[in-house]
């Protein structure tokens, strides 16, 4: 097919269906692209543009398209809104954009017309993870002030191409599950990352309906909810860094790099380009089926596009001033996301774009719930600033469709705010940081944080409860995506990044991990039992703590990154997980399945409220209050029947590397106290099932080293 003439708004002569195409001015709403019965309705923002042209193509593979619409600037222009109709078309249908306008970056204006441009609304892509990022990248341009941001390239042979999508699925009843708070234990895990090892044993490796090939697995662990990491469209192949160990070429994947908001992964598919939207419809019908909820990960804070440097792929070059956040010389890009760009979250237009967006995410896919990536930045206003009452976080609060969908904050950003305790609104669930680093000190055995334990068991009051919050608020996790696995947290006192190609610079140093003796893998089986154990105390501790209880993917089996904390670019077996794995660590996998079903057993661990005064009564080993103040390095604490149900629970903790006594009260009742996990014990005697539950006799019970007991009351 023949390029036709540059930005002369002709379509190619020879483009097979011309004489289908029909072309209406259109409507300005919704903004993106419309499926219809006769053809589609095209709608684009763009403030300062004085020319903008539509392209069409026959195929995803074409380099040029086979149509180029110029759309009249009066015809096909409401306020600030460009629409077109064009007859003949339907789902399925390329396309893309060019802009042209004002290049003057002093104002932040930074219109390029030889950049093809990717529709924000896009639901689809196609050709994302082939798209030159560097030939949509700026370079010198020369001009008196040096500014990296023009280029003349067309970069149109190279770009990825949106796809027009009808919204046609057969849902036949899907509803969501719908659980609440008190009920949920998060999952996270990674679309790809969780079958795309062969050992994962599924038909379609590293994709949505591979997925749905692990739900039987979801089930018998007893989670109710997946929280996948980013699938909003990214290009995986954007970075061209080098593991400096292998000479490979690294990738993201992560994905905290959206090109498209509104589009799913397309290389997450397993039947070919364009089946993206539908394979993960079937993912969320098939999960909710099975009653587990479907949260995403969602990356409001920033673009691939960079700072002025970086590529223009969509927003830059359709209204750069409106959608980023710009330093007062306006050239540059003020960063609080670590990624050279932030988005001007609470511009009223770009407020519309995310609020749009996760309202399509729900409507229209069938999401449950939300994780944001680095919420603090929602909060920012357009100086940067964090403020009171941010409007789009009220609006995401208060939206009428997205009132019963879960909505949970990382709540701090690159740019130093850390709100968590203090994010605002009640509706929001938190990440809590706090929570994560409390709990691994006071297992690593850092004198003194025994007070701190009591108050994330309890659901981190001393964070929440100032503010009118509740345990719900609080998202408690001992490890996530971003930092060591539980395998690694006991295995390395350091990270080891080396593969990632920055010299081991990346990735936060402070994990509060330990080696116990030799740094990373060993065949000493008196370290090994060390590391199980610890590793059982912290899933323990999790699952008995009030709040939402978030495991990470693999670590109920200890998958490993070899030390590798921040294994963003590692797309190979140091991120994929290894379901082998299972045979050799299946204590630790049923561990952690009889934990969850134990949390489910214990209402009162569940409450969506916090324990009030006369519920939890704290002691020391000897059976004393505890001196806050001390450098004590065990707990324990009584946790009376909340429900009437003879839920009384005994938690003792010791984190010495000894053995301690215990003084044990009285069981409540007349009743006796029975041992119903024991860490220092080795299956099936570390959680028995109910029928071979001991008796703790006592009036002492010796707990092992760097161990955890839990005694339920037995009736009479």
């Amino acid at each position: 097919m023949r390029q036709p003439d540059a930005l002369s708004g002709q379509p190619g002569a020879d483009a097979a269906f011309a004489h289908e195409l029909s072309v209406k001015s259109g409507s300005p709403l919704p903004l993106g692209a419309t499926v219809g019965a006769e053809g589609v309705n095209f709608a684009l923002f763009s403030r300062h543009a004085t020319r903008v042209e539509l392209l069409l193509y026959d195929s995803p593979d074409d380099r040029y398209p086979s149509h180029s619409i110029t759309l009249d600037p009066v015809a096909n222009r409401t306020g600030e809104i460009w629409h077109i109709w064009v007859g003949g078309l339907r789902t399925g249908q390329c396309y893309a954009y060019r802009a042209d306008g004002p290049y003057r970056p002093y104002d932040g204006l930074r219109f390029n017309r030889w950049r093809v441009l990717a529709d924000p609304y896009a639901t689809a892509f196609s050709g994302v993870s082939a798209w030159d990022f560097d030939r949509a990248r700026a370079y010198d341009y020369g001009s008196p002030v040096k500014d990296l941001s023009f280029s003349t390239e067309d970069n149109g042979p190279y770009a990825a191409k949106a796809m027009a999508v009808a919204g046609d699925f057969d849902w036949t009843g899907d509803r969501p599950p719908a659980q609440p708070w008190s009920r949920t234990v998060i999952y996270e895990t990674h679309v790809r990352g969780l079958t795309i090892h062969p050992s994962a044993r599924v038909e379609h490796r590293g994709t949505y309906r591979g997925v749905i090939e692990k739900i039987p697995y979801f089930k018998d662990l007893g989670v109710t909810a997946i929280e996948f990491l980013p699938v909003q469209e990214f290009n995986e192949n954007e970075t061209r860094k080098v593991n400096p160990l292998n000479g490979v070429l690294l990738r993201n994947y992560w994905g905290y790099n959206p090109v498209a908001f509104f589009a799913p992964k397309e290389t997450y598919a397993s039947s070919g380009r364009g089946a993206q939207v539908t394979e993960f419809k079937e993912m969320v019908r098939a999960l909710h089926a099975a009653d587990l909820e479907v949260i995403l990960d969602v990356v409001f804070n920033h673009t691939a596009e960079g700072d002025e440097s970086g590529p223009t792929l969509s927003l830059r070059g359709l209204e750069n001033q409106v959608y980023y956040l710009l330093s007062e010389d306006r050239r540059h890009y003020r960063n609080f996301s670590g990624c050279g760009n932030t988005l001007n979250c609470n511009h009223p237009v770009v407020r519309e774009l995310i609020l749009d967006c996760l309202r399509h995410w729900v409507i229209e896919m069938h999401v449950d719930g939300f994780r944001f990536d680095l919420a603090a930045i929602l909060g920012r206003d357009e100086l940067g600033n964090i403020t009171a009452n941010a409007p789009l976080l009220e609006r995401i609060a208060e939206d009428p469709i997205l009132r019963s969908v879960k909505l949970i904050a990382e709540a701090w950003d690159a740019g130093g705010a850390y709100l968590v305790g203090s994010f605002p609104g009640l509706r929001w669930s938190e990440w809590n940081g706090q929570y994560r680093d409390d709990v691994r000190r006071f297992w690593r055995g850092d004198p003194g944080m025994a007070g701190a334990l009591a108050s994330r068991l309890c659901g981190s009051a001393d964070i929440y409860q100032h503010s009118g919050r509740a345990p719900l608020n609080s998202i408690n996790f001992i490890t996530c995506h971003d930092g060591f696995t539980l395998r690694d947290l006991v295995s390395y006192a350091d990270k080891h990044n080396e593969a990632n190609g920055e010299s081991n610079r990346d990735g936060s140093p402070a994990n509060y991990g330990g080696n116990y003796g030799v740094e990373g893998d060993t065949d000493d089986p008196w370290i090994n039992a060390v590391r199980l154990r610890q590793a059982k105390n912290m899933i323990a501790t999790l699952m008995i703590s009030r709040g939402v209880p978030m495991l990470l993917g693999g670590d109920e089996f200890g998958r490993t990154q070899g030390g590798n904390n921040n294994a963003y670019c590692q797309d190979n077996e140091v991120s994929w997980y290894d379901w082998s794995l299972i045979e050799r660590n299946r204590e630790l996998l049923r561990f952690t399945r009889r934990l969850i079903a134990f949390r489910f057993e214990h209402s009162g661990l569940r409450e969506e409220r916090f324990y009030g005064h006369d519920e939890v009564l704290w002691f020391n080993a000897r059976g004393s209050y505890p001196d806050w103040s001390n450098a004590d390095r065990s707990l324990a604490c009584l946790i009376r029947d909340i429900v009437g149900a003879g839920g009384e629970l005994y938690f003792m903790a010791n984190a010495e590397e000894h053995e301690v006594e215990f003084h044990l009260p009285a069981a409540p009742d007349g009743g006796s106290w029975r041992v119903a996990v024991d860490t220092a014990q080795r299956a099936p005697n570390d959680i028995p099932e109910v029928a071979a539950r001991a008796l703790a006799g006592g009036p002492n019970l010796r707990l092992g080293a760097r161990s955890l007991v839990v005694l339920e009351r037995a009736s009479g």
